[in-house]
């Protein structure tokens, strides 16, 4: 398969992704009107869609897979610290907010459960294991029909297990809300 195969699916992906990065664009240009922990993870959101973006020049260029998949791999490394530096922050403001409100004397406001955002995350962890897990087993040799079957079932199993998890973790977490 040539390059351009997967370039087009990353810029129909990129086209796609809109929903995520525009929003998080809005939040960076908002400046100090929104939390640090949410300028953080629009920040971490736009460095994994313009990693995903960098891929398709690359992919066009024709670029060695290594490259490509070094680039990939530093996007999602740089992507996955923001990340988490942005939930560091954000339970660094909730006990801020709760404190503030150990002042006054009221209740702190809770958070409500969000059983979407909890079958979102893991699906997508999900999704990337199996991309690492397809490729994983790609790489191992030359391709082949049999290597390519082995691959295609492995991701279908750890996307399978995922989805399972993140219908569990969803019903569990609409359950405590």
């Amino acid at each position: 398969m040539s390059h351009a195969v997967p370039a087009l699916g990353v810029v129909v992906l990129c086209a796609s992704g809109c929903v995520w990065y525009l929003p998080a664009v809005i939040n960076v240009r908002a400046g100090g009107d929104r939390p640090r922990s949410r300028r953080l993870a629009a920040t971490a959101c736009l460095t994994g869609w313009g990693t995903t973006a960098l891929l398709a020049p690359l992919l066009l260029a024709g670029a060695a897979w290594p490259t490509i998949g070094g680039v990939a791999a530093a996007g999602g490394a740089v992507c996955a610290a923001l990340r988490s530096r942005a939930l560091v922050e954000r339970r660094r403001e909730r006990r801020e907010t709760d404190r503030h409100w150990a002042v006054l004397g009221g209740p702190a406001p809770g958070e409500p459960a969000r059983p979407r955002r909890a079958f979102t995350g893991w699906l997508l962890v999900g999704l990337a294991a199996a991309v690492a897990v397809f490729a994983a087993v790609l790489a191992g040799g030359a391709a082949s029909g049999a290597r390519l079957a082995g691959a295609v079932a492995a991701g279908a199993v750890v996307t399978l297990v995922f989805l399972g998890l993140a219908g569990v973790r969803a019903h569990t977490t609409a359950r405590r809300g």
